[in-house]
C-alpha cells in the first residue's frame, strides 16, 4: 500500500513551500498539490530533496495520498481562487474531512465559507499564518478559527510548527468561530502598519531635526533595541540603516519613498468604522501609504510651498531619548485601539476571545514580535474583562513617564514642518479619550439644529431624547434617533 500522508498542501509558493518544509522537520508526512503540476517536481528535486514529503500530480492523486480524515491546507491567493479551489476540491472530500485556508483571507468570507462546508459537513478552519517566509520555515504565529470540531484533528501540527514564546507556549491557540481567526490576523496586520508607521515617523524626525546620518540611525535603532521598544521590527530597521548599496552609499537612501499594500490595513480601518471604534492610529497608517503614492503630486506641490525654517537648538541626546519615548507611547495606543477593535467585533460577532492568548500567540513568529507583548498578556492576565490598555495601572505609568517627551515631539514636528500623522493620532487619542467632556454637546445641538436629529441631556438619565425648535419655525417633529 502507497504510504499516507498526515496532512496536504496545495499551493506551492514561497510560503507554501516553506510550510511543509517546517512540517516535515517535525515529523509529519506531507502531501503536496500545485496548479502548475511543474512546481511539484521542482520543489522535490530542490528544497524538498531527501525529505519525506509526497508530491502529487492531480487532485485525485492528491486525496489518495491523505490519511483520513483528511486535513488539507490551502496557500493560495486570497478571494475568489479560494473558493474555486474549494470547488475543486469537494468532489473528493467526505463528511469530517478538514480544510484549512491558510491565506490572507478577509474574515467575513471564512465565516461565508465554514457555514457554507458545515452544511456538506466539512469541517473548515481559516486561520491567519504571520512571519514572512522565515516565520512559515522555521515558526510563524498561526491564528486558527472556524469549526471548532476541527481543532483536535490539527492542533498537534500546527503547534509543533509554530513559534514558541520564551516560556515555551506555542504562539498557536484556537481563536474562535467562523471567521475568528482571519479577523485576529487582520487586526495584527492593522497594527503591523501602525508600528511600521511609527517606526518611519521616529526616523523622519531623527534624520528630517537632527541630521542623523545612516550610521548614527543604525546606532540609535540599535540602542532602543534592547529597551522597551525590543521588537523585530526595531532589530531589522537597525539592520537597514546598516545595508550599504555597491557604491557604499546607504541603500535605503536610494530606494523609492512610495509604500505598497495588500489591503489588510484597509480592511481593519472599514472594520472600525462599521462597529464604531476609534482605531484612528491604523486609519492614519493606512493613509500614510496612500499619500506616499501620489508621489508626482507631493514633488509638483514641494515646490509651492517651503518648509519652515528651523534649526534644533536644544540638547540633542535628550531630544533622540524624547522621540523614543513618543514612539513607545504611540506604540502603546495602536495596540490600545487593536484590542479595543477586537472587543467590539467579539460583542458583534460572538465570540469568545482571549485576549492574553492572542497577545501570546503575537510574541513569536510574527512580524509585530515583541517584549511588549509580555506587558499586554500580563494585564489581560489580571483583568480578562479590562476595557482598555490604557485602564491598567502598568500602562496608566509607562503613559505618564512617557507623556511629556512625546508632547515635545509632536510639537516640534509642527514647529518644523515634519509630518507625523500616527505620533499625532496617537496623541489626539488619549488626550480625547482621557476627557471627561468633549464638544460634542455642540456637535448634537448642530444636528438637531439642521436635522431634527435629536440630543440627550446631562439632567435626565440617558436613553431619552429631546428636541428643539431652534428658530421657532422648525415645529416639533424629530427625526428617528439611531447610531451607525
Amino acid at each position: 500500500m502507497t504510504k499516507q500522508a498526515d496532512i496536504g498542501l496545495i499551493g506551492l509558493a514561497v510560503m507554501g513551500q516553506n510550510l511543509v518544509l517546517n512540517m516535515n522537520d517535525h515529523g509529519y508526512s506531507v502531501a503536496v498539490f500545485n496548479r502548475t503540476v511543474s512546481k511539484v517536481d521542482d520543489f522535490l528535486s530542490g528544497p524538498a530533496k531527501n525529505t519525506h514529503v509526497i508530491g502529487t500530480h492531480s487532485l485525485e492523486e492528491f486525496f489518495r495520498a491523505l490519511k483520513r480524515p483528511r486535513k488539507v491546507m490551502l496557500m493560495v491567493k486570497a478571494g475568489a481562487p479560494v473558493d474555486e479551489l474549494i470547488e475543486e476540491c469537494l468532489p473528493f472530500l467526505e463528511k469530517g474531512d478538514v480544510i484549512i485556508d491558510g491565506g490572507n483571507s478577509l474574515y467575513t468570507d471564512s465565516e461565508r465559507r465554514d457555514k457554507a462546508l458545515r452544511e456538506k459537513e466539512i469541517l473548515f478552519i481559516g486561520t491567519g499564518i504571520s512571519g514572512g517566509e522565515e516565520g512559515a520555515r522555521h515558526g510563524p504565529s498561526i491564528m486558527p478559527g472556524g469549526n471548532h470540531a476541527a481543532w483536535p484533528l490539527v492542533k498537534p501540527i500546527l503547534q509543533a510548527i509554530a513559534a514558541k514564546a520564551d516560556d515555551g507556549s506555542p504562539c498557536c491557540d484556537w481563536v474562535g468561530d467562523g471567521g475568528a481567526g482571519h479577523y485576529v490576523k487582520m487586526v495584527h496586520n492593522g497594527i503591523e502598519y501602525g508600528d511600521m508607521q511609527l517606526i518611519c515617523e521616529a526616523y523622519n524626525l531623527l534624520h528630517g531635526i537632527l541630521g542623523c546620518n545612516a550610521d548614527e540611525l543604525q546606532n540609535v535603532f540599535t540602542n532602543w533595541n534592547k529597551t522597551e521598544l525590543d521588537s523585530y521590527l526595531i532589530e531589522i530597521t537597525s539592520q537597514i540603516f546598516g545595508y550599504s548599496d555597491i557604491d557604499g552609499k546607504p541603500l535605503v537612501d536610494k530606494i523609492l519613498d512610495v509604500a505598497g499594500q495588500k489591503g489588510t490595513g484597509k480592511w481593519t480601518g472599514i472594520s472600525a468604522l462599521e462597529l464604531g471604534m476609534p482605531v484612528t492610529l491604523i486609519g492614519e497608517a493606512v493613509f500614510a501609504r496612500c499619500l506616499s503614492a501620489i508621489k508626482e503630486q507631493r514633488v509638483k506641490v514641494s515646490s509651492l510651498y517651503k518648509s519652515p525654517l528651523q534649526k534644533f537648538s536644544g540638547d540633542r541626546q535628550a531630544f533622540i531619548e524624547e522621540i523614543r519615548l513618543a514612539l513607545y507611547a504611540s506604540k502603546i495606543i495602536s495596540y490600545t485601539q487593536g484590542f479595543m477593535l477586537l472587543s467590539a467585533a467579539a460583542k458583534e460577532m460572538k465570540w469568545e476571545l482571549d485576549y492574553g492568548s492572542v497577545a501570546l500567540m503575537w510574541r513569536g513568529g510574527c512580524i509585530i514580535r515583541s517584549a511588549f507583548l509580555s506587558d499586554i498578556k500580563a494585564a489581560f492576565a489580571k483583568s480578562p474583562n479590562i476595557e482598555s490598555l490604557l485602564m491598567d495601572a502598568f500602562f496608566q505609568k509607562e503613559i505618564a513617564k512617557s507623556e511629556k517627551g512625546w508632547r515635545n515631539v509632536v510639537s516640534h514636528s509642527a514647529l518644523f514642518g515634519i509630518p507625523v500623522p500616527c505620533f499625532s493620532t496617537a496623541l489626539s487619542f488619549f488626550d480625547g479619550y482621557r476627557t471627561e467632556r468633549l464638544p460634542a454637546n455642540l456637535l448634537q445641538a448642530q444636528r438637531d439644529f439642521f436635522g431634527a436629529h435629536t440630543y440627550e441631556r446631562i439632567d435626565t438619565p440617558r436613553g431619552k431624547f429631546f428636541h428643539t425648535n431652534w428658530t421657532g419655525k422648525g415645529g416639533d417633529v424629530s427625526s428617528s434617533t439611531y447610531n451607525v
